[in-house]
């Protein structure tokens, strides 16, 4: 019965813990971490202290990578590992903590704007591609030559997209290259015309050319991957193109390609799916994902004024990484939103593990935001930065006397009308539901106790002065999965 519902106890005790990744050759170390380039970018800004960071994957190479550049820079290099969100993530408060002038990112990254500023490198790594099989990939999905495309790519195969293009360019016109829209070195101007900014990619337009024009052509991915749609680089992008373009993916290894109209289209579905269980929601949970991403404490502010227009009661819940352990600790919650990085926010939404759905912002603003235009119509952001003042994509909550508050609403899940909702000023402090007792005692109502009244148990009774005294005796040995006269059955 134990090996039914977990694994044995013994099992957890004899546990070890595994390498942290596979160590690269010391002789590839270089050409793998781009240390010659990392040598030069700490030599420029005269750092005495740095600050390497590194994902669980390549922890392993960490302590000879520090080695190397201390040894070559003569500055003190701390390892920074095991970041308390997402590892894609700029680690700003881990980088202050060791007191680091720079940090140096390597592997996967969002390329979020860091909440403080910080001399950052990237090292994305070079994978390798195989230029003349997707050229190839690439004339068998696009046959129209004056067709407009754009070259995209996981970060790893972005070196790579220029030599790709020029292979394409004899005969296809209309042809753009993306690039990863990282940092800009330190005192270096900005281009003129300053390239368009969307998905972690800069995008050379020509003047009065806009990206929905565009179809894409994706180089990344792998074909050992069993599930691609848990990748949430490549997510981000299908739910944010244009859903009228041709979107299509190649495998940089052997020139496979695949049309993700059809993924795409699953991933809008589950978006519509969320909003509308959002919609439903009375209690919501405003997940803390992030620290170090710009503007975070301003997203955090407008969604609690945003929960609070639509006549919901929301929580600040800062939990590290959400797992399904975590978030099991609040029933009473109706739905989660995670805010967090694109990529960090995706990863998670697309795990399907919780017991309760986990939102990104921006579903959480489709359905509390009346004034927010129809499925459809309405870009889906990845960025909770794009929902704030300032961005053009912000669209501000209607006023109090609004008719957008009083429009019917049918919930598409349960069929019931939603009741419009008591639209409360955002300097209100949100605490004036009260609950009349018989006793003519005012006490505060909340969702949890809501929740715990609606439950058939409600835990242990003390039922004081009705419980016989009686003489102790000895009670039953073991856990509580496997006691000891429950046999081993």
């Amino acid at each position: 019965m134990e090996s039914t519902f977990s694994s044995p106890a013994e099992a957890a005790l004899q546990l070890e813990a595994g390498a942290a990744g596979l160590r690269t050759p010391l002789g590839d170390l270089d050409r793998v971490y781009e240390l010659e380039r990392v040598v030069g970018f700490v030599r420029d800004l005269t750092c005495q202290r740095v600050a390497l960071q590194f994902p669980d994957q390549l922890l392993g190479d960490a302590g000879a990578v520090a080695a190397r550049l201390e040894e070559a820079t003569g500055s003190k290099v701390f390892i920074l590992g095991d970041t308390a969100y997402g590892s894609c993530c700029v680690d700003v408060l881990g980088a202050e903590q060791a007191g680091a002038q720079a940090l140096v990112h390597f592997g996967p990254a969002c390329l979020s704007p860091p909440a403080r500023p910080l001399p950052t490198a990237f090292v994305l790594g070079q994978r390798s591609v195989a230029l003349e099989l997707c050229a190839k990939a690439f004339e068998a999905q696009n046959p129209d030559p004056t067709a407009p495309v754009v070259l995209l790519s996981e970060l790893a195969c972005a070196h790579a997209l220029e030599a790709l293009a020029t292979l394409l360019r004899p005969r296809y016109l209309d042809l753009l290259v993306s690039s990863p829209a990282l940092p800009l070195p330190v005192g270096s101007l900005n281009p003129d015309p300053e390239p368009m900014e969307r998905f972690g990619r800069r995008f050379p337009l020509a003047p009065g050319r806009c990206l929905e024009e565009y179809g894409a052509f994706y180089v990344g991915g792998s074909e050992a991957i069993s599930d691609p749609d848990l990748d949430p680089d490549l997510s981000r992008l299908l739910l944010g193109w244009a859903p009228g373009r041709p979107f299509s993916s190649c495998c940089p290894d052997t020139g496979r390609t695949q049309d993700e109209g059809a993924r795409a289209w699953r991933l809008r579905a589950r978006r519509r799916y969320l909003v509308e269980r959002a919609r439903d929601a009375r209690v919501v949970g405003l997940l803390a994902g992030t620290l170090g991403v710009a503007r975070h404490r301003e997203a955090l502010a407008h969604l609690r004024n945003l929960t609070q227009a639509a006549g919901k009661r929301s929580y600040v819940l800062a939990l590290g990484r959400p797992t399904p352990a975590k978030l099991a600790n609040f029933p009473e919650v109706d739905v989660f939103v995670l805010l967090a990085c694109p990529l960090g926010a995706l990863a998670t939404q697309l795990s399907g593990s919780f017991f309760r759905p986990v939102l990104a912002p921006c579903e959480l603003e489709a359905a509390c935001n009346p004034a927010w235009p129809p499925p459809g119509l309405a870009p889906h952001l990845t960025h909770y930065a794009d929902l704030l003042p300032g961005s053009p994509f912000h669209v501000p909550l209607p006023p109090p006397d609004s008719e957008l508050w009083d429009t019917p609403d049918v919930s598409l899940i349960t069929g019931d009308l939603r009741p419009p909702p008591a639209w409360k000023p955002s300097a209100d402090p949100g605490c004036s539901a009260l609950t009349p007792r018989p006793q003519l005692e005012l006490a505060e109502s909340s969702p949890a106790a809501s929740f715990l009244s609606s439950r058939s148990w409600q835990g242990l009774q003390p039922c004081l002065g009705q419980t016989p005294v009686t003489a102790a005796v000895s009670g039953r040995r073991g856990i509580a999965i496997a006691y000891e006269d429950e046999g081993s059955s």
